[in-house]
């Protein structure tokens, strides 16, 4: 670890949140938020029930400046006082990616500073690190919008992918499931409210429980969910609020699938490895998930870490955090790392049967 404190800047705008942040990474490993701007771009998608890509991007090249300057004031840091600048270099959608990444790069440039291209996959499953006392290895739960995975952490830049989605993410079935339903963007928040005036009575499939890897598959469970709703057609408020009570029915899923990837886990760790599971991404902010994964970890002797609701979501903060961490192993990146719409964690693991490019 580097005897210096590093602070870095990082940028976001893999996906539909332009962000800039100034975080410190301290040589005890401890970290400090100097700063952390977001720009949600929720009103520019609300309409069309999702992130339009090139929207995204334009909203990106104009909210980006503005972010960057914002994040340098409120941590009364000058360019001349960064140790380096970090972007995420994706997976995400590629237009975003690019804007954020080329932004990065010339300030570096023009500034003299290391670059660092971080994969924002790597940048949620080292997040918890930030605001908690948590170190490698760990078991991670990665769900976000576009990704559903089950990890080892080993440490920054070791990961063994334990299980992955076969199609939706978790977040992107409570997206598709509100918008059937009628309900705003984004669905996960939505589908939460309106299950709380419900109940759980519309029986739902659990799909892959039991199963030996912890594969996730939700779209049968999206289907099932139109099915019932069609057959109750039209909706009354009451039939909206029973089938988002009963659509957390997912949580059940996560229960199933997290339980086999902790007997994974340690198998493949050191015996005396301290047991921790991080849960991190969108979704983690999810109440009923957060109260099934309190329940796996006391029943299983794990401490549950989920990093603050602002770390969750898509943030720069978590990008500047894991650009520090790589920085003050040595690992940076010169000016030809390229964009990446896909970005594997784990680009050793097997190929899930049916899982495309959400592998």
């Amino acid at each position: 670890m580097n005897r210096d404190p590093l602070t870095l800047l990082g940028i976001e705008t893999s996906c539909d949140e332009t962000a800039a942040a100034v975080v410190r990474l301290y040589p005890d490993g401890h970290g400090e938020i100097l700063a952390n701007v977001i720009r949600a771009q929720l009103d520019l998608h609300a309409a069309y029930g999702g992130v339009v890509p090139e929207i995204a991007a334009r909203a990106h090249v104009d909210l980006l400046d503005p972010a960057i300057r914002q994040a340098m004031s409120e941590a009364s840091v000058d360019f001349g006082d960064l140790d380096g600048v970090a972007a995420a270099a994706g997976p995400g959608l590629i237009g975003g990616v690019i804007v954020g990444l080329t932004t990065a790069k010339a300030i570096a440039l023009g500034c003299g500073k290391p670059f660092v291209a971080v994969n924002h996959l790597e940048a949620h499953a080292l997040s918890a690190g930030l605001t908690d006392d948590v170190a490698p290895p760990y078991l991670l739960l990665l769900v976000s919008g576009g990704h559903t995975q089950l990890v080892v952490v080993h440490d920054v830049g070791r990961y063994t992918r334990l299980g992955t989605t076969l199609d939706d993410a978790l977040g992107e079935a409570f997206d598709k499931a509100a918008k059937l339903l009628g309900l705003g963007y984004p669905g996960g928040p939505e589908v939460e409210r309106h299950a709380a005036r419900g109940k759980p009575v519309i029986p739902l499939p659990r799909p892959m429980t039991g199963r030996p890897e912890p594969h996730f598959s939700l779209a049968g469970l999206k289907t099932a969910l139109r099915q019932e709703a069609m057959a109750r057609a039209p909706l009354s408020d009451q039939d909206v609020a029973d089938l988002c009570a009963s659509f957390q029915a997912a949580s059940d899923v996560v229960r199933d699938r997290v339980l086999r990837a902790m007997a994974l886990f340690e198998d493949r760790v050191p015996e005396g490895t301290a047991l921790t599971l991080v849960a991190a991404g969108g979704v983690a902010a999810n109440g009923p998930l957060r109260t099934v994964l309190g329940e796996v970890a006391v029943a299983r002797g794990y401490r549950l870490v989920v990093p603050p609701p602002a770390l969750c979501t898509d943030n720069a903060a978590m990008i500047a955090w894991a650009g520090a961490q790589r920085l003050a192993r040595g690992l940076t990146d010169d000016m030809g790392a390229a964009a990446r719409a896909r970005w594997p964690l784990d680009p050793e693991a097997p190929p899930a049967l049916g899982a495309g490019v959400k592998a």
